[in-house]
């Protein structure tokens, strides 16, 4: 699979208890100190009472005084236990164990039948659960949206947006329907256009951006054009040039991770208010200034052209417009 954010999960099912809440497991675990674990740092003896947590997410518990020695809240990670101390643990669910769960969020849906549908993402909204993302995520509220969801990988998500970029997305309802559209992005048979500002003027001749990107050598949160990378290629249109910021058309012809943004700012064009890649603030614009315009693409069920047009967001519009005049 392809996609302007590429990735691929799990998807767990959310399990409801009988009133209707979400069972989170909670459960107390008791244990003493025996002779052999005299001495032992507190966490460490966590770990051999509760091996199917990690040692990271038992300090945690500590931390948010889940743990109990002698029934005073333990304070430290590091402490050293006697012999015949009583311990308890309230062992929570980990962070990631509750990411897929049901969560209802206002979705702006643009088309939608049984197979599939068509929503704007706004700016700020994570796709999929990650670290520091686990949950409140699209994800999160198509399970909550319709009762199929749970029963796709991904909930149905077949491409992605960064977080900070807004626009067109589609979401498959079933699995027949989410087969054939992987199947159609990767073969480039979903055309998307994204709208992006960016730093310098950029020629004004359409030009195409061939370069293979791959994770950044030196950082492990950015991408980059690396010649060990996987294929991309980005078509470039300008539309407009002022304050020193280019207002471009990009197309994308394959689906890597942070492509437009890697690809632009190795030409010397990050874009505007991309921190991550060398962009400064302009323009009133906070946010990496990318959104995915348009999207086309034959309905994989019905066998007819799909067409769809987001307008720019609140934010970016105003910015575009100076920049485009």
């Amino acid at each position: 699979m392809t996609s302007e954010n590429e990735g691929d999960y799990r998807v767990g099912l959310a399990v409801a208890a009988p009133d209707g809440e979400l069972d989170e497991g909670v459960e107390t675990r008791h244990f003493e100190v025996g002779v052999g674990g005299h001495g032992e740092r507190l966490d460490k003896l966590l770990v051999a009472h509760a091996s199917e947590f990690s040692r990271s997410h038992l300090q945690g518990l500590i931390d948010r005084r889940c743990v109990r020695v002698d029934g005073v809240p333990a304070a430290s990670a590091s402490r050293r236990l006697r012999a015949g101390q009583a311990v308890s643990i309230e062992l929570q669910p980990t962070d990631e164990s509750l990411a897929f769960t049901p969560e209802p969020m206002e979705l702006a849906i643009r088309f939608e039948d049984e197979h599939l549908l068509v929503l704007a993402k706004p700016a700020g909204l994570v796709v999929h659960p990650a670290p520091g993302h686990w949950r409140g995520t699209l994800l999160n509220a198509l399970l909550a949206y319709h009762r199929g969801a749970a029963r796709l990988p991904r909930a149905g998500i077949v491409h992605r947006l960064d977080k900070d970029t807004s626009g067109l997305m589609v979401v498959a309802k079933t699995l027949p329907t989410m087969t054939a559209l992987v199947r159609a992005i990767a073969h480039r048979e979903v055309r998307r256009e994204y709208l992006a500002l960016v730093h310098g003027e950029v020629p004004s001749a359409p030009f195409s951006i061939d370069a293979p990107i791959g994770r950044d050598p030196v950082s492990r949160v950015r991408m980059a054009v690396v010649a060990s990378g996987k294929p991309a290629r980005t078509d470039i249109a300008r539309v407009g040039f002022s304050h020193r910021v280019s207002a471009v058309q990009c197309t994308l012809h394959s689906g890597r991770t942070h492509q437009i943004r890697v690809h632009l700012a190795s030409r010397g064009h990050p874009l505007v208010a991309d921190i991550t890649y060398g962009g400064a603030v302009a323009l009133g614009l906070e946010r990496q200034a990318l959104h995915a315009a348009r999207l086309g693409l034959l309905h994989p069920v019905e066998v007819r052209p799909l067409a769809f047009e987001e307008a720019l967001p609140a934010d970016l519009a105003p910015a575009w417009a100076r920049v485009c005049t």
